[in-house]
């Protein structure tokens, strides 16, 4: 159906690769024979290509076409829909505007006329389940495939999980050509793939590509944050949705979900599940109907070079823990503010983004084996797993005045907030930012802001934040609040 588009702007990055020649060393002379010689240089770059012309990707469509289909949707009619309403998201999603469901402008009508669509699938077992995207069968009425010799059959959904996009179909059929499946974890930067799929109703049609990126972390809170996006730049668009991605070998690694645009059109950047996540969906809506994901109650966030510092850690790396549900899974195994996961069950954690999908995938009531960076060591924990379940409104935080007191090596003013002022805001914290300037304001420190610790010290009062800060050489880092959410901020001290 309709395919979702990701960012109402555009963010243009550009990547420049340059090769360095290697220079020849210099010889010596009588003037510089006491001196040593120049290291030798670097060995050169062999002037060969890496790559000798394209790919033929005709044999490969000839293989895997048969199993791709075409999905056909009529949706049940929804009366007097207002301009947000097509959004998978909801109207009043703060995300509708940054994830708006593909379709051709003014389709939608505004009467109880129900609503036609296209979206791709593909078949996974010969008698006829066939995965799709979630939002290409949402509120349909009737979903009729088409395979590529022509025959047609009216599906039934067997389920569709919002979380991952993903949705099981089936049909009434026998030894139907199926897909091979892939491990996506193998995947390249730079590596070929190529989409099957049905743009703006465009049966079978190929588009190819290569990898552009992978275990992308897209916004939109719940409904994303649980795929390790793959990025490429494979021609998608509106009727594309629920296809799948090949890789050279003929095998599924994902399915086409999402692009990049401001124009609802495909501008470069696509974006695809990982075919690991959307099986693990699979089984569960076949076996059960739902899907059950892991939870271990912590809010974490990216681990950035001055973080690293801070911390200790020799590179970037891993998953900054920001705040901790009190009594939830990971407050009862010694899971702190300011830990730094390295690794869930031996799998090692190089970006944030990694931890929610794998701990998604951990069976409810489950151990989880996880490494954490603590006062510049490693501590080994176990957690036992909890299921997810929606998340509760939370109370925002509002922004408080008031007399302040000076931390002038970091830049910041701070006051003490009162008894009512905490009830109000929510916080356990006691002391808040009136101003910031220098280090804490570039660092993104701003009036409002909560601080509950300071270099892994708890803040009870201005005097804790000048004292914890005091040692400080080189970095300071602030565990803070903001808006009911908590967040560590690296602050570079010059």
């Amino acid at each position: 159906m309709s395919h979702q588009v990701v960012g109402s702007r555009f963010l243009g990055v550009v990547a420049c690769v340059s090769l360095l020649a290697a220079c020849s060393p210099q010889s010596s002379t009588a003037a510089n024979a006491g001196t040593p010689a120049p290291a030798p240089a670097a060995t050169a770059v062999p002037a060969v290509p890496l790559a000798r012309g394209l790919p033929d990707f005709a044999s490969l469509v000839e293989q895997v076409g048969p199993a791709v289909v075409n999905v056909a949707v009529v949706e049940r009619a929804r009366a007097q829909r207002g301009d947000d309403d097509d959004s998978p998201f909801g109207a009043n999603d703060p995300f509708g505007d940054f994830f708006r469901r593909f379709g051709i402008p003014g389709n939608v009508p505004r009467d109880n006329t129900p609503v036609r669509g296209e979206g791709s699938g593909f078949i996974v077992s010969p008698d006829g389940y066939i995965l799709t995207n979630a939002h290409v069968v949402a509120n349909a009425s009737k979903v009729t495939v088409k395979l590529t010799d022509r025959r047609e059959f009216e599906a039934k959904v067997i389920g569709s999980d919002e979380r991952s996009d993903v949705a099981v179909i089936k049909i009434d059929g026998k030894n139907l050509p199926t897909v091979r499946i892939g491990d996506p974890s193998k995947l390249r930067a730079g590596e070929w793939v190529i989409a099957i799929g049905s743009p703006f109703g465009f049966e079978n049609s190929v588009t190819a590509g290569v990898v552009s990126g992978i275990a992308r972390d897209l916004p939109g809170g719940d409904r994303t944050n649980y795929v390790p996006f793959i990025q490429t730049d494979v021609a998608v668009n509106p009727g594309n949705s629920g296809g799948p991605l090949f890789n050279m070998y003929g095998e599924v690694v994902g399915i086409n979900s999402q692009i990049y645009s401001n124009t609802g059109a495909y501008q470069g950047l696509s974006f695809a599940i990982p075919i690991d996540v959307a099986n693990n969906v699979r089984e569960q809506l076949i076996r059960t109907g739902k899907v059950s994901r892991g939870r271990i109650g912590v809010t974490i966030q990216e681990v950035n070079a001055l973080l690293a510092e801070n911390f200790g850690l020799d590179r970037a790396r891993g998953a900054a823990v920001s705040a901790v549900e009190s009594g939830g899974p990971a407050d009862k195994a010694g899971i702190k503010p300011q830990d730094v996961i390295l690794s869930v069950n031996g799998k090692l954690i190089e970006h944030s983004n990694q931890v929610p999908a794998i701990v998604a995938a951990i069976k409810p009531g489950d151990k989880a084996e996880i490494d954490v960076w603590r006062d510049r060591a490693v501590k080994h924990l176990t957690v036992t797993v909890e299921e997810l379940k929606e998340n509760a409104t939370v109370a925002r935080a509002g922004a408080a005045g008031g007399g302040a007191d000076a931390i002038d090596r970091i830049g910041l003013s701070v006051r003490v907030l009162t008894s009512a002022e905490k009830q109000q805001l929510h916080t356990s914290g006691t002391v808040i930012v009136v101003d910031s300037d220098g280090p804490a304001a570039e660092a993104g420190i701003r009036s409002g802001d909560v601080i509950l610790a300071a270099n892994r010290v708890r803040v009870e009062s201005v005097e804790d934040l000048r004292n914890a800060v005091k040692g400080s050489k080189h970095t300071a880092s602030l565990l803070v609040q903001r808006d009911s959410q908590q967040q560590i901020v690296a602050i570079r001290i010059d």
